[in-house]
């Protein structure tokens, strides 16, 4: 299957966006003997004694040999300078852990996709599991009421909210969805709802509805791994709910900045009309 246009410019954008505050030592971080961040020190815990999520992330790669069956030629489809071997599968395609005749999406729902014409929009934000899971720097603020989540590619953000609300039984549709955590132990657990349907899970273009249900659960293993499980519910387009399980790496001395792609917008005129 090809990976889209549009998904390939996405990519563009996010891996060009590496965190470009590199020269400031991150405040606190252990270390070990020659300088050098230990990211296998005891994870933090906040003063309530709840681990501390906060710091700077981004997906750990998966091996090339899961990736190149599905990116297959990938001359044509993404921008130069791209490394497929920074990105998780899952970005790529999100059901791929499935062969194509076991994956659980609908017939009609997969005809559709198949047939969909790129859209002329690189701007509009990509949705929660796809910027997740691209190689793209993204920032934990943690309170013990609400985290924030900043997005580097795209320049959003995401609210968590951790002081005991629901999330909206009516929603007015959003990009990013309403999020709410609890915690269950030392895993947070985040529920987030009320998508509207205009963005796709992967670069492969696998779609979902505004009955998107998604669960995260969140341990920090150690100080420089974040381990997450991602459970996909959506039974307008998909036969059962699936999960995925992947791991964010702490990045240390660095930060990130502003990226308005509309700003720098050199995407669209690249892209072929229908």
């Amino acid at each position: 299957m090809r990976i889209s246009t549009r998904s390939a410019l996405l990519f563009a954008a996010a891996t060009s966006l590496s965190a470009q505050w590199v020269t400031y030592p991150t405040p606190g971080i252990p270390r070990t003997r020659d300088g050098k961040p230990n990211l296998t020190a005891p994870a933090p815990r906040t003063p309530e004694g709840k681990p501390d999520f906060s710091g700077l992330w981004q997906v750990q790669p998966s091996p090339w040999a899961e990736i190149k069956p599905i990116v297959g030629n990938m001359n044509d489809v993404f921008a130069p300078g791209d490394d497929l071997a920074e990105f998780s599968k899952y970005g790529l395609n999100i059901l791929a852990d499935f062969k194509p005749s076991e994956a659980p999406i609908k017939p009609e729902a997969l005809a559709a996709m198949r047939q969909r014409k790129p859209e002329h929009s690189p701007c509009l934000p990509p949705s929660v599991s796809f910027v997740d899971l691209v190689p793209a720097t993204i920032k934990w603020i943690q309170t013990p009421g609400l985290i924030a989540i900043l997005q580097e590619a795209g320049f959003n953000f995401r609210q968590v909210y951790l002081d005991g609300r629901k999330v909206p039984a009516d929603p007015q549709p959003l990009w990013l969805g309403y999020s709410v955590g609890k915690w269950e132990g030392d895993a947070l657990v985040v529920d987030t709802t009320g998508f509207n349907d205009k963005t796709t899970l992967d670069a492969l273009g696998h779609p979902h509805s505004e009955a998107l249900h998604l669960t995260e659960r969140y341990r920090r293993r150690d100080f420089g791994h974040l381990d997450v499980e991602l459970t996909i519910d959506d039974p307008v387009i998909y036969t059962r709910p699936f999960t995925v399980k992947y791991t964010d790496v702490l990045q240390a001395d660095t930060d990130i900045l502003e990226s308005v792609c509309e700003e720098n917008e050199r995407d669209v005129k690249h892209i072929p009309k229908p």
